[in-house]
């Protein structure tokens, strides 16, 4: 019968309580059911009076102990009687540890029990007094006896002796053992011993001892397959193994039944603390306790070679890591290969190797860490393989400590592991003696932090500033040290910088390169903190020829400025594209990209930044730079005002905020803070913005370009909330600060136009047309948004009979810019228009799509206002009509509203003039208009539907 049939059916017998330990032990056997048969068939034989000898080998944790248990079970239910001990590496040294073990577990009575414990004594001291030359000896009297006592009992019983890790028995316990195996052969005995595969006895010659008997049987435990390795997890854990769960068991366990079982106890500790079923294998605590029991019952050698292993990470070059021979590092590899922790020279699992360290002592992992710095130097392998021991190794004491790190840093950097090059500068810079080099290392230590969170080097600054004055920091580094100071508001002691920088003389090529970037930088970021950097405008030539990269720098930082003092030019919006394609997010691109960006944003090309802002920001989160993906952000939200889409520009300008805490934005925060407010109360949600508006910011952000912003978006909620002196108020301190930095273009901020806006609603109507034609005068052609706004407006100023051809106007700027929520303004605008003029229908028509396009944007202020009045809802929506007209209308519709003539369209579509007429004819009494001009608005929106 199988042994878990028996099992069951011995389940009703067993006592309250030991239903678990039963169904522990069948799920014990799997796949050892043919061993166990043939222990039991040795085990009948035995009792009959024909002894037996069992040799037990196997891996480490392949179950032996389990197998055993079982036969000692049934030894009992066959009546014999079942004496137990267990070798331990603890005890190899205690004389007659074992075979004390086998006696006192013995059922003597008390005569007999008396007489061999004596004798154990005796036996004992003999081998503690003898020469450990030639190993314990032990008086052949006393093993005699002691031997005898064990068969005179299975001459009374049968008996079962099992023995399990024999191999670590005491010596004169294996002589005892070898001299009573030589003896059983024909007593009722059936003598078991279970051994570790690859573990060496204490004496050399017993395992050869017993196998030369013909009594003696080798039994091998293998490892579980991969169907028992799911078959004892699942029952383990209580689940239905599914092919991918057998799969990964299979493989993290290597066969081996105790990390099986520990993978299903985790499976079941999760399932019980999370409520849910996982997907994958669970590797846990159970696990890495499983890993160290394995190894604890290995050679102390074995636990060695793991030890190097887990440190190193490969096989190549471990004998030299550990100073122990080839051939041994090999053995003991195959060692730990079958005992299921390692394959192909690598462990299974990262929780493996995590586990294998966990238990080596903290000084001796930093000693391997040590050797294996100085090896893997050695053996040339790469910085960032060198650098990982480092950090972890005790004080390493050489020259070529500083270079490596510095290098591991620059290639982890490269890499986007920002964290791991941020941990080696660290140490470098704790290591390098010299005053010059530790300052150029804090520079890259202050940028890599940077890249995390720029609050982060903020405690470093004062240390370069005091190098600088001490002269150990010069040139870039230098710059980027003014730039850090200026973006925590520390102005004072930046204006110190680059006044030093300013006076020097001598200044290299990379040095003038940097302060060329610089002026621009400051031109469009700092304004008033230009005096005090040197001119160095003619050396521009010179610094683009320093490296690729620092051209495309200054050129995107050119870009930049330009467009913020002069407007866009199309050969610079074309190279900054070009920069754009070439960029990637390295260590030095990211002002190179954040300026290419904001160049294409302020000269009114979103949709040609967006796509290029996005995908940038997929790479900052792969490269593990959350700094760089808050600044990412926050140009995102930049970007999503001005196409209006105003849940985007919530949602990224959040995202910005809560990568980098408001401290950690220093005076940059007026950027996704502006873009914030302004989503915001476009939205009309007035009470979340005044708890932004509560925010501290820094004073010094109002002499930043981010605070033009701030100062933007404050007015434009004070308009949206009545505050209409202080909105103004905002408007105009916003536009005499752009006029003194010469940054005075309609792309940045359309300040003329909301201070005009404010006019109006302040009842200065004089006023506000002045300041509208000024906007509209400083628009350039391609200022299509500023253009749109200013039309809107003007409309305002004017007589009512002009205000729907002005208001049309601004709808197809706004529509050719991309700007949904002025959009949405203009065409509101333009169905109070046309209801003053008593245009009914026409209103009723336009404010459907004026309805649509402020849905769009979640403005629900003017979704009120539309729904509310004008008796806009009940008319057919615009796309409704337009779905009234045939493929031939609609082609004539949009042939005509693009601004083709009757002649035009009908070569076009090679018809003739009188068929192009009756279908406009047809056309306009479909959509209830009366001219040519109402076409662009609703075709346009009629397209837009049905996409």
């Amino acid at each position: 019968m199988p042994v878990a049939a028996r099992a069951a059916d011995r389940q009703g017998d067993v006592p309250a309580g030991a239903g678990g330990m039963r169904q522990e032990r069948v799920m014990g056997l799997i796949e050892r059911e043919e061993e166990l048969a043939s222990l039991e068939d040795l085990l009948s034989g035995a009792v009959m009076g024909r002894g037996r000898i069992a040799l037990v080998g196997g891996a480490v944790a392949t179950g032996k102990s389990t197998l055993l248990r079982a036969l000692t079970e049934q030894a009992i239910e066959l009546g014999a009687l079942s004496v137990t001990a267990t070798g331990s590496r603890a005890e190899r040294e205690l004389p007659l540890g074992v075979l004390r073990q086998l006696i006192q577990d013995a059922p003597l009575v008390a005569a007999e029990r008396d007489r061999a414990l004596a004798l154990l004594d005796e036996g004992a001291r003999a081998a503690a007094s003898s020469d450990g030359g030639a190993g314990p000896q032990v008086d052949a009297q006393v093993v005699h006896t002691l031997c005898t006592v064990l068969l005179d009992l299975a001459e009374r019983y049968p008996l079962t002796i099992v023995v399990d890790d024999v191999h670590h028995a005491d010596r004169a316990s294996l002589l005892c053992l070898v001299y009573l195996a030589r003896r059983v052969r024909n007593a009722r005995i059936l003598a078991v011993f279970s051994h570790a595969d690859g573990e060496g006895y204490t004496d050399a010659y017993f395992q050869t001892d017993l196998l030369r008997q013909p009594h003696c049987r080798r039994i091998r435990l293998t490892p579980l397959s991969r169907a028992g390795v799911a078959a004892l997890v699942a029952a383990r854990a209580g689940v239905r193994p599914t092919e991918r769960l057998a799969d990964e068991w299979y493989a993290l366990s290597g066969g081996n039944p105790l990390l099986a079982g520990a993978m299903g106890d985790d499976h079941e500790d999760f399932v019980r603390a999370s409520g849910e079923h996982p997907t994958g294998a669970v590797v846990g605590d159970q696990f890495g306790q499983a890993v160290l029991a394995c190894l604890q019952r290995g050679r102390p050698q074995t636990v060695q070679v793991a030890h190097g292993l887990a440190v190193l990470g490969e096989t190549e070059g471990l004998d030299r890591l550990l100073d122990i021979p080839a051939p041994d590092i090999s053995r003991e590899l195959l060692s730990l290969g079958a005992a299921g922790l390692i394959d192909a020279g690598n462990f299974r699992h990262e929780a493996v190797r995590e586990a294998v360290l966990a238990g080596v002592d903290v000084q001796e992992r930093m000693d391997l860490h040590h050797r294996a710095a100085e090896l893997t130097y050695a053996m040339g392998l790469p910085p960032s393989a060198v650098a990982g021991h480092l950090l972890r190794a005790s004080r390493v004491d050489a020259p070529w400590v500083v270079p490596v790190m510095e290098e591991a840093a620059r290639s982890a950097l490269r890499d986007g592991q920002v964290e791991s090059a941020v941990a080696y500068l660290r140490l470098a810079w704790r290591e390098c003696a010299d005053e010059a080099r530790r300052s150029k290392i804090m520079t890259m230590l202050v940028r890599a932090e940077w890249r995390i969170n720029p609050a982060a080097p903020a405690g470093r600054l004062a240390e370069l500033a005091e190098a600088m004055h001490r002269g150990s920091l010069r040139g870039g580094d230098a710059v980027v040290l003014a730039r850090a100071l200026l973006w925590h508001g520390r102005f004072d002691d930046a204006r110190d910088v680059f006044e030093q920088l300013s006076r020097s003389d001598a200044a290299d090529q990379e040095t003038t390169a940097e302060l060329v970037v610089a002026q621009l930088w400051l031109r469009a970021t700092y304004p008033p903190f230009l005096t005090h950097l040197r001119r160095a405008a003619g050396e521009r030539g010179l610094a683009s020829m320093v490296s690729v990269m620092v051209s495309q720098r200054l050129e995107s930082t050119l870009a930049l400025a330009e467009v913020l003092s002069k407007g866009p030019r199309e050969a610079s919006m074309n190279a900054v594209e070009r920069i754009l394609e070439d960029s990637r997010l390295d260590e030095m691109t990211l002002d190179t990209v954040e300026n290419s960006l904001l160049a294409l944003t302020y000269a009114g090309r979103c949709e040609k930044a967006a796509p290029w802002c996005d995908l940038f920001s997929v790479e900052a989160s792969s490269r593990q730079a959350p700094s760089r993906q808050a600044r990412l952000a926050a140009i995102r939200a930049e970007i999503a005002i001005r196409q209006g889409d105003m849940p985007a520009a919530e949602h990224h300008a959040r995202i910005a905020l809560d990568i980098i805490q408001a401290s950690g934005w220093g005076v940059a925060v007026g950027g996704p803070l502006s873009s914030l407010i302004l989503a915001l109360t476009a939205m009309g949600r007035y009470d979340a913005v005044r708890e932004y508006l509560d925010w501290p910011v820094p004073e010094a952000m109002f002499q930043t370009r981010y605070g033009l912003h701030y100062l933007h978006a404050r007015g434009r909620h004070s308009m949206a909330t009545g505050y209409f002196a202080l909105a103004l108020r905002d408007f105009q301190r916003c536009g005499e600060l752009m006029a003194a930095w010469n940054l005075d273009a309609p792309g940045l901020i359309h300040w003329r136009a909301e201070a005009g806006e404010a006019c109006l609603r302040l009842g200065q109507p004089q006023e506000a047309r002045q300041l509208i034609q000024a906007q509209l005068d400083a628009c350039g052609s391609g200022a299509r948004r500023s253009k749109g706004i200013a039309l809107r407006l003007l409309a305002a100023t004017s007589e009512p009979a002009r205000r729907p051809a002005l208001l049309r106007q601004a709808t197809e700027y706004l529509q050719l810019a991309g700007d949904k929520y002025e959009l949405a303004r203009a065409l509101f605008d333009l169905v109070e228009a046309y209801d003053a003029l008593g245009e009914h229908r026409r209103a009723r028509t336009i404010a459907g799509r004026a309805q649509a396009v402020a849905r769009e944007c979640r403005a629900e202020p003017m979704i009120g206002l539309l729904a509310g009045g004008n008796g806009a809802v009940p008319s057919p929506s615009p796309s409704e009509l337009i779905g009234g007209l045939t493929d031939a209308e609609r082609r004539v519709a949009t042939l005509a509203a693009a601004g083709y003539s009757n002649r035009e369209i009908a070569a076009k579509l090679y018809v003739t003039i009188s068929t192009v007429e009756q279908h406009l004819t047809r056309t306009y009494r479909k959509l209830n208009i009366s001219q040519r001009a109402d076409l662009p608005l609703l075709l346009e929106f009629g397209d837009q539907a049905s996409i």
